[in-house]
């Protein structure tokens, strides 16, 4: 009696390991996408000029591991940046290479990807990321977009950007197998034209509503309740206390701070000389290499488990 019931403890053990074990596999073998959107300084303006032999050896090895998804405008061209192929940097529009003295770009899914792939080597990745310009979320990304918000942020006549980039995701995921793969995340950067007076007050006192409503709607469409969302502090003292207090009322949200003081560790400059009179204002190679780690960092810190 004894020896039949050690037998089946055994045996029910058994099936449990491997229960386990093939749930890790699988969990292991998925493609673990990253949605990344919002406006210039997610497009990226970082000079690839300046990518050393290091960086060049990193991203070749990580090109290995990250299939990249890109679509982006600036200032309303009406044929979009795209990129479908492996994680790379960008040849962008003409007004670009001309205001910030560059001839190709990258954006934070540069060194974000490098430094991912180079912890889980192991792994496959998607990037599909969707940015653009000058665009708000009190109006383009508002995921409750109306023509009235849109003319007050005089957006009316730009893409509904919100529903582009749902629509643009959704048309990459039907292109792997069903089950095949894991939404792991998605990185924001925008807030700096829902800053400042300009339209007024309501896009910086409806931040946080907006911004959660984006999160949430995101995550109800992908069916992921605590899907990480990391956002970088950009744009008015207002704006980010609206992205912090949306970090604290909501699970999974993370507001990553960054600083422009030279002494500080997460220092991110910004390029230095004028366009048409004013600051280029946007960051620069040392600036974007830096929010592509501190992402890396705070997803790897805090929400490592969705991965490994």
């Amino acid at each position: 009696m004894n020896r039949l019931f050690i037998f089946f403890i055994f045996l029910i053990s058994n099936n449990v390991v491997s229960s386990q074990s093939q749930e890790n596999a699988s969990h292991t073998n998925k493609t673990k996408v990253f949605l990344l959107a919002g406006q210039s300084n997610m497009d990226g303006r970082g000079d690839a000029s300046k990518i050393t032999k290091q960086d060049k050896k990193e991203l070749k090895l990580a090109q290995n591991n990250i299939s990249y998804y890109y679509k982006g405008t600036t200032n309303n061209i009406k044929e979009p940046i795209i990129i479908d192929g492996v994680l790379d940097v960008t040849d962008p529009w003409d007004y670009v290479k001309k205001k910030f003295r560059i001839e190709k770009c990258f954006g934070p899914e540069l060194f974000f990807g490098i430094e991912l792939a180079k912890k889980y080597p192991d792994e496959k990745f998607l990037f599909i990321k969707r940015s653009e310009g000058g665009t708000s979320l009190y109006g383009a990304w508002n995921p409750n977009w109306t023509l009235e918000k849109a003319q007050l942020t005089e957006e009316e006549h730009k893409r509904k950007l919100y529903k582009d980039f749902i629509e643009i995701v959704d048309l990459q995921l039907e292109k792997l197998e069903p089950g095949s793969y894991e939404i792991a995340g998605m990185l924001w950067v925008q807030g700096e034209s829902d800053s400042g007076n300009r339209h007024g007050p309501l896009p910086t006192e409806k931040y946080a509503e907006n911004l959660t409503s984006l999160i949430e709607k995101v995550r109800l469409h992908y069916k992921v309740d605590d899907l990480p969302f990391l956002m970088l502090g950009v744009g008015s003292n207002k704006v980010i206390n609206k992205m912090k207090e949306t970090s604290l009322n909501l699970s999974n949200v993370t507001l990553i701070e960054r600083s422009l003081k030279s002494h500080a560790q997460n220092y991110t400059p910004r390029y230095t000389h004028d366009w048409n009179g004013k600051p280029a204002n946007h960051y620069n190679y040392t600036g974007m290499k830096k929010i592509g780690q501190l992402f890396f960092e705070n997803y790897s810190k805090f929400y490592g488990n969705y991965i490994k």
